[in-house]
């Protein structure tokens, strides 16, 4: 892009020359022509030129110019993200803890978005006017995350700690799932995704007794074979020892995926591979317990996550084979290296990369439902802004959506935002907090302090 930039300030600054000249051509060619020190001149202008002119670094101004005004852009949309929409308020109130939005099939935007909520349902929302459409309840144990396809934008996933993983269908009347993908006995699932092709899905389990497994299913024909439930097609099982607390594939090379643990350990397999050894590319280590992991960077190349001590680790995997270091950025304690002004940091929720300002940002909040904004980069972290009025307690879930620039968030106050740059909101009617304990307290444990060594 920068290269792309420089050949077109080179374009502009050759136009800027010839409408300055063009007057004059006749009659600097008449001087080159007839004067006797013509050509003495002409040497010496050259050897000028040539000794005070400006460097390479100077003629890019402009190039950089445009590269900053892309970022600073992004950075100004999110600071002036602003309500635009509130979900009406559930008869059963319960904390948002999972928010996605549907792909666009054959239209221009999204048009659902589904939520788990601590009261053991699946909500599903129009995009636009968030007016709920279909609840799911068919869950006998806490959800862990919800998941729309890639292909179709009607079928949603969702991964229960009963051992289960359902995939509905928001075009059907029914309450029963089209689909149920089921772990071995003793699995209790926390963290679950889908790939980018839609062929498989990954669920990741709690310690029990000495096992911790990446389970994995074959997701094709999910609409066609609803009568059984698919058994699994294997598992990982070696490469963490606590529980699985996230699952992310890849968002657009469908064999890799990353996994995050209360080991600490964050591993990333390319499942093409035959077993499970060969599949583990690399792992690299939070020294804490993970939250939240995500890919970011130029083709993806870079890894990130958060821990429940609210730490903050980047990784860039593309410097796995050279000397260079892979760590780019490690922060203990996010709440002690922002500023955060008036507005203090209580934890963080997750993060975002953005793909047109090719720049990653981290979500946290209070624990009054403020929402601070920060942009990662290899030298720290900044605040972007801070989006308030919006939340009255802790935020527990996010989406963004990249082709209009709007957030949606959940929290613990049952509430579910639309955020705009610029909008308006009618009704600022705001809340109260929620009392009740959220499942995700009560699952989160104490950091295991003691962590697999393994390569970098």
């Amino acid at each position: 892009i920068s290269l792309q930039q420089d050949v077109i300030a080179g374009f502009l600054y050759a136009i800027l020359i010839l409408i300055v000249f063009h007057p004059v051509v006749d009659l600097i060619d008449n001087f080159n022509l007839t004067y006797k020190y013509a050509p003495l001149i002409i040497i010496s202008l050259h050897l000028a030129l040539g000794i005070f002119s400006f460097t390479l670094d100077t003629w890019s101004t402009l190039g950089r110019a445009f590269e900053m005004t892309a970022v600073e852009r992004v950075e100004e949309q999110l600071a002036g993200l602003r309500i635009a929409k509130r979900s009406v308020p559930s008869q059963e109130p319960a904390y948002l803890l999972d928010i996605d939005l549907s792909r666009p099939a054959q239209s221009d935007s999204s048009r659902f978005v589904a939520v788990s909520c601590s009261n053991k349902s699946v909500r599903v929302y129009n995009r636009e006017t968030l007016h709920l459409l279909q609840e799911y309840s068919g869950h006998p144990g806490v959800l862990s995350g919800v998941r729309f396809a890639h292909a179709c934008d009607s079928l949603v996933f969702s991964a229960c700690t009963d051992g289960t993983v359902k995939c509905w269908d928001v075009r059907s009347a029914t309450q029963k799932p089209v689909q149920v993908f089921s772990g071995y006995p003793s699995n209790v699932f926390i963290s679950f995704d889908v790939n980018c092709s839609d062929l498989i899905v990954c669920a990741g389990t709690e310690k029990v007794e000495q096992d911790t497994f990446l389970v994995f299913w074959d997701a094709r024909g999910v609409t066609d074979c609803a009568s059984a439930a698919k058994k699994p097609l294997g598992v990982y099982s070696e490469s963490h020892n606590d529980d699985i607390t996230k699952i992310c594939f890849h968002p657009i090379e469908p064999n890799l995926v990353v996994s995050g643990s209360t080991d600490g350990l964050v591993n990333v397999f390319d499942i093409n591979k035959e077993n499970e050894d060969d599949a583990l590319t690399s792992t690299c280590n939070s020294d804490s317990s993970v939250s939240f992991i995500g890919w970011s960077g130029k083709d993806y190349k870079q890894i990130y996550c958060l821990t429940h001590d609210e730490g903050f680790c980047w990784w860039d995997m593309a410097q796995l084979d050279t000397e260079e270091p892979i760590t780019l950025l490690h922060v203990l304690d996010v709440r002690d290296s922002v500023c955060t002004e008036n507005h203090s940091l209580h934890y963080l929720v997750g993060g975002l990369y953005h793909e047109k300002a090719e720049k990653l940002f981290l979500i946290g909040g209070t624990s009054t439902g403020d929402i601070h904004l920060m942009s990662c980069g290899t030298d720290g972290l900044s605040l972007v802004g801070t989006l308030c009025g919006g939340h009255s307690a802790t935020v527990r879930s996010f989406c963004w959506n990249l082709a209009d620039e709007s957030l949606l968030t959940g929290g613990e106050d049952a509430q579910l935002l639309l955020w705009k740059p610029g909008a308006v909101e009618r009704s600022l009617t705001k809340k109260a907090s929620l009392k009740i304990a959220s499942s995700v307290q009560k699952r989160v444990r104490v950091h295991n302090s003691s962590l697999k060594s393994k390569k970098k």
